[in-house]
Order: C-alpha cells, then structure tokens, then sequence
C-alpha cells in the first residue's frame, strides 16, 4: 500500500513549478501538435502532402455514380425524406413505446440512413480546393462523423434494453413478506443545505416502510443547528473534523462507523416515497448484485423550462438519461452510480476500499470498481425518490461543469473504464460512449461558425447544391427528428434538445478543454439549493458568449441576402448561399432561444408547490365552508370555494384548515383572496406547524408511493410550436408577476 502511495505521488511530483503532464493530457496534445503539423506543411506546400490532398480532391470531383442525385424533377428530391418519415411515422403510431421488435426495426433503419450519408459526404462532398478550405472542409466532416458515430453507437447499445419490473415484482416479495430483511443503513450526505431542505429529507427516510433501518445525517459543515434538527427528529449525526475527499469522504467517513448490511445515500435534497426499501432490496437476494440505482426524479421545475415559460411541457435533461442512456447501460452491465437514491452492499464496497475518492464524481468511479470486480450493477427504472432539480441557470451550469469534470477524470486515474482490468468490450463502449458525448459541445461551437466562415470569409467546407442537401441530408434529419422522442420514451423532444445544447455549449466547450489540460485543479463544488428571487435575472457569464454568436449570425445572414457573395471556384453562389441562408437562419433562432433560457424568471417561495387535489373544510370566522385544495406547498396551500356569494374575508384573517382524507388540521392566515363566476379562490399561508403536523405534510407532498410519474413531451411538431411562441413572446417580456406569493414555513 505504501509502495503505491508513493508511485501516485511521484507522479506528480513538481518540475519547474508545475505538475507533470499526465498521459492523456500528453495524447490529448499531441493529437492537436499531429494534426497543426499536417496542416502547416499543408499551408507550406510540402509536396507529399500537397499530393495527398490534391489525389483526394481530384477524387471528390470524379465522385461515384450513386453519390449523385438522378436526373428527375426537383419535387423528387423530397421523396426519400417522404418515405422514411412515413415509414418512422407507421411504426411509432403502431407502436406508442419501443417494443423489441419496433426498435430494431427503427435502429437498423436509422443506421442506415446514417452510413447513407457519412458514405456521400466522404466521396463528394469535401472541397480540397486550397489548404484553407479544406482544413475547414475536413474538420467539418470529421466532426459530422464523430457525432454521427457516438449517435450509432447508443444505437447499437439500445438493441439490448432489459425491463426489470417482472423480477423486481418477483424479488420484492420476500422483503414484503420479511423472509429478507437485511439492516440498512440509510446516509444523508449534507454540505451547507439549507435546513429547511434538510429537514423533509429525514423525515421522508423516517417515513420508508422498512423495519431494521437506521438513519445518519452526516454533516460536512459542522453546524450546531443541523445537529440541534438531527436530535429535535430523532436521527443520528455524524459529523468530521475536516472535508477531506468531499462527498466521497464524508461517505467513507460514515462507513467506518456504522455497520448495516446495506447502504442507502440520499442527497441532502432526496425524499424517498415509502416502499422504496421495498421495492429495491429484493435484488440483493443474488449475492453478485452489488448496488441497485433508481432515477433520479425532480419536484420542481426545469430552470430552462421556466425560463421559456413551457414549465409542464419541457422536462429537464435527467429524464433522457434516467429513461433511455441508463436503460442502455444496464442492459450492457454499465449502470451508473449517480450520487443518490441506490443501495449498495456493504461487503462489496469494503472489498473495493470504500466510495472511490481519486474523483468528484465519486458515484460513477465508485461504480466502475464493483463492475470491474465481478460484481453486477442494476437499474430499477422505476421512480421512487424526488429532489430539487437546480433551481437557476448558474446553478444548473455549474452542476454541468462538475458532472463533466469528473467524467472527463476518467482518463487521469486508475478507475478509467476504459483501461481498468474486469470490464467487457461492451461495457467499454458504454462507458466510451459517456465520455466522448462531452466532446459533443466543443463540435457544436463549430458548428455554429461554419455558416459565419462562409459568410465572411467566402469559403464553403461543403461542396454540394441544395439540392444534393435536400436528398443525401434531408432523409437523415427529418428521420432521426421524427424517432427522437420515441426512442427516448418522450422524455426529450428534438428541437428542445437542439436548444439546451447551443445554450451550454461555449462553457462546457471550454470546461473540456480546460480538464483536458488540468483535470484536478479544481475541486467540489455543491449546487446551490432553496433559491429564491423576485425578478427576472440574466445570467451574464452564459449569456454573453451567445450574444456575440447571435450578432455574428445575424450579420453572417443580412450579408447573405444582401451582399452575396463571389463564385468559388466551380462551386456557384446560388447554391451556396441558399444552403448558407438556411443554415443561417436555423442557427439564429436556436440561439435567440438559448439566449432567452439565460434569464432566471422570479421565484419569490423558496418552497415549491404541488398540484394537488384534497377535500377540505375551512373554519373562517365562526363560519364553515368546503373547498378543493388546488396548490399545496409546506408553508401553505391554494383553494378553491364554490359559493354564490363573495364572503368578506380580509387579508390576515385567521382560519382552521381540516384535512378531510389525512386526517389532518392545520391552523393558517389568509394571504390573498379573488372571487370570479361563483368560484372565491384563496391562498393560505399555515401557522404553527407542529413537529407531528410537519410530518404528515412532508409525507403527504413527497412521500406517497406512486406519485412520481413519467410526464410525456409534446411531439415535435407541438414542440416546435411552443418554442416560436416562446420567440415571439419571450417571458420575460410578458410575464412580470409571480402567481404564489411568497410564504414562509412557521418553526416547531
């Protein structure tokens, strides 16, 4: 142990002040120095590659025969785009949810429009007419063709999706039958939540339907008050004298002092619904399962879906990977630890020394160690936890930087998937196909600049007519456009994707880089939580960046349609421009769009409120009246009355609140009052909640099995009509007031 302790330090060890390079960094750049060298001879007329190129480009202009569009009317072009969408449209209506037999059926079709195009755009497309253009031209293409490979690959892998919820049936009965009932011990790992946020969570793990279970809340900030919370609710505290590690020592730190045989972790802001337990411990009857992983649910809305003002329309981008990404990594043995809401057993993470610590992303690498050890990892895709989702822009990007951070880390430590002993081939790829999609966000930046680079500079990387666009290109967009959302369980539509992904791209461009360079310069950072603000609020940093590119597009398109540009070798201008116009244009909305999802509308509550629909009897002023609950949050609820008269009831009026079906009272103020068509609507803020009160609350918002249910997106051509409303009605133009006021949870 020793002897390793010191060969990691001798790797880094301080040369000159600074750190030696590690490997990938070291592969990383001379990649980069490779290609600047082929380019610069290139650029100075190195004859070998001067002829390299110029054979290639000769090429490209004696292309293959079925690299051509056949001779027929123009209205033809459209045919092979018509008959896919047509086919995608057949099968997705037929079959609503991907079957078996459906989404091979989809996969094999998508694949091959794909090599369809990569084919045709790798023999006829590259314009090698000078060194400048085709530096461009082939950099262009070779970003098309990574994104277009890492796409096939979650393909391939998607073949393979298993449905767990016959066994879990199976498995679950002994734990509801308690001929299993191993003791758990459930983490509440916390830094610097705010209490209030704390508090729901033990009591949300106090209220688990499961016996022998013990529960710790360990604090990493030593506050007096979360220890005074841990006493006041009955749950042990365990605290340490430093933060060593982060998240993953505090972990390891609780491990080495308790002794259940199975472990829980629930961040800070994870409530469980009662069977959890019950539902999840089942699988360790088979001694190779190691650690069972559950989606991550969220009870509050998506800080870009609340941006563009589509908060019951647009789901945040966890729900793709907990309802497509996991479900292909389960079903290859990759599961992703992801930080909160599993089980682990004891016995496997002691034989792989604890929660892994050589990263910040702990969970995934802790993960990747019981895998390559010969354990297996299984997702449960059933939703039996909610948390906060990040509750701002800013606070959702940094989240973002962290998760790439650490994943990227992967190529700097010894639990690198990739490498590590134990893994299968398909793991591997798995794990690969993780990875390299944070590369995605550097090639979208090009992306974005291909059309300035025409514009400007009249060079054109793509040596192809409209028309050939319109043919080759045309079918694989609008296909993979229209599966989208169905092969990701319409968790996520295309043009919402498209969005999100513009928004990050310049910082997690740049964070890429910057981890490539320097993996471990920075260390954890939490996501801030119970946000509240009473204005809209651009988010400066994110925003800037896209207000350039918009410029930039936007003066790119005005140069095009107006200006114009010179003829390009044998390349005519109509065509290019016509393409550049389109590209332009495209461009230019999903920006403007990005940009609108940088501006924080108001959240005046720091608490987040519930649809909810309860029977209710009001005592208000010796007088008793009916009403259905419509909103309901931990410090108040939303109500609607039906009476015919308009009662006068001013604002701070005292009232009594009887929960009709929980067995419920709660004393509360009335906040606001507005009385339309028979119909008297109030909001009520509760007053001296006690303890016992408290917990029927919680218990009632989070906790009841069953209530996290998967939301659907609209289809696409929903969505894209909600995304021009939102470009033409931007929210924080036309939305100034907040519709709950802002209410305050009374102490116990």
């Amino acid at each position: 142990m020793t002897l390793g302790l010191n060969s990691q330090r001798l790797k880094r060890l301080i040369l000159w002040g600074y750190p030696l390079p590690q490997t990938a960094t070291l592969v990383f750049l001379g990649l980069i120095t490779f290609i600047s060298v082929i380019t610069i001879a290139w650029f100075t007329g190195e004859p070998h590659i001067t002829k390299f190129f110029s054979i290639l480009g000769e090429f490209q202009n004696n292309s293959p025969w079925w690299s051509e569009i056949p001779e027929f009317s123009p209205q033809y072009l459209f045919l092979p785009s018509l008959v896919f969408v047509v086919i995608a449209g057949i099968i997705t209506k037929f079959s609503p949810q991907p079957q078996t037999a459906t989404r091979t059926l989809i996969i094999s079709i998508n694949l091959a429009i794909i090599i369809r195009y990569l084919l045709w755009r790798s023999v006829s497309t590259l314009n090698l007419t000078n060194p400048v253009t085709g530096t461009l031209s082939l950099g262009l293409f070779l970003t098309e063709l990574i994104m277009l490979s890492v796409s096939s690959l979650q393909l391939y892998l998607s073949l393979r999706i298993k449905d767990r919820r016959f066994e879990a049936e199976r498995m679950s009965q002994a734990v509801l039958d308690q001929t299993f009932t191993p003791s758990v011990d459930i983490f509440i790992p916390s830094y610097d939540e705010p209490e209030f946020i704390i508090k729901r969570t033990i009591i949300g793990c106090q209220a688990l339907d499961y016996p022998d279970k013990t529960i710790y809340l360990l604090d990493d900030t030593r506050r007096p008050e979360i220890k005074n919370l841990a006493e006041t609710l009955g749950c042990q505290y365990i605290t340490r004298v430093d933060n060593l590690h982060a998240k993953a020592g505090n972990l390891n730190h609780a491990l080495m002092q308790t002794k259940g045989e199975l472990i829980v972790v629930f961040d800070a802001d994870f409530i469980p619904t009662k069977n959890f337990l019950t539902r999840t411990l089942g699988f360790f009857q088979d001694s190779q399962i190691a650690l069972v992983q559950t989606p991550q649910s969220f009870y509050n809305f998506d800080p870009n879906a609340r941006s563009l003002g589509l908060e019951n329309q647009m789901l945040p981008d966890e729900e793709q990977f907990y309802r497509q990404l996991e479900l292909i990594k389960d079903s290859v043995g990759s599961t992703v630890c992801s930080g909160t809401s599993f089980v682990v057993r004891r016995s496997a993470l002691e034989t792989i020394g604890g929660f892994v610590t050589e990263s910040i992303c702990e969970d995934y690498f802790t993960g990747i160690r019981l895998s390559a050890n010969g354990y297996r990892l299984i997702y449960f895709n059933e939703k039996l936890s909610a948390g906060l989702a990040a509750e701002n822009i800013n606070a959702h990007l940094t989240q973002r930087e962290r998760w790439g951070r650490g994943t990227l880390q992967a190529f700097f430590i010894e639990s690198n998937p990739l490498t590590i002993p134990g893994l299968t081939l398909l793991q591997r790829l798995a794990h690969l196909e993780g990875l390299v999609s944070w590369f995605m966000f550097g090639f979208r930046i090009y992306l974005l600049m291909i059309p300035l680079i025409y514009a400007f500079f009249n060079i054109l990387p793509v040596q192809a007519s409209l028309n050939e666009w319109l043919y080759f290109f045309g079918p694989l967009y609008l296909f993979q456009m229209m599966v989208f959302s169905w092969l990701n369980y319409h968790s996520r539509s295309f043009i919402f994707n498209e969005i999100c992904s513009v928004q990050h791209c310049f910082h997690l461009g740049l964070m890429v880089f910057k981890t490539l360079l320097s993996p471990f310069d920075k260390g954890f950072k939490v996501t801030e939580k119970g946000i509240a603000q009473n204005r809209f609020v651009l988010n400066k940093n994110l925003a800037l960046p896209l207000i350039l590119f918009w410029i930039l597009t936007a003066l790119a398109l005005v140069k095009l349609l107006i200006g114009g540009t010179p003829e390009l070798g044998e390349i005519k201008t109509e065509t290019g421009i016509s393409l550049g116009v389109i590209w332009s244009t495209y461009n230019l909305i999903i920006i403007t769009l990005s940009i609108f999802m940088t501006i924080d509308p108001p959240k005046p509550d720091g608490y987040d409120w519930f649809e909810l629909h309860r029977v209710i009897q009001l005592n208000i002023q010796n007088q008793t009246f009916w009403g259905i609950t419509t909103k309901v949050s931990e410090a108040g609820a939303e109500i609607q009355i039906i009476t015919k008269h308009n009662p006068d009831f001013p604002i701070d009026e005292k009232l009594k609140l009887d929960w009709v079906e929980e067995n419920l009272s709660l004393q509360g103020q009335i906040k606001t009052s507005e009385y339309q068509e028979e119909q008297l609507t109030i909001q009520v803020e509760f007053e001296a909640v006690s303890l016992s009160q408290y917990r029927q609350l919680v218990e009632l918002l989070f906790c009841r099995p069953g209530q996290w249910k998967n939301q659907k997106v609209p289809g696409e051509l929903r969505s894209l009509f909600l995304v021009l409303k939102a470009l033409i009605k931007p929210r924080f133009l036309f939305d100034k007031n907040p519709k709950i006021k802002a209410m305050k949870v009374s102490q116990f």
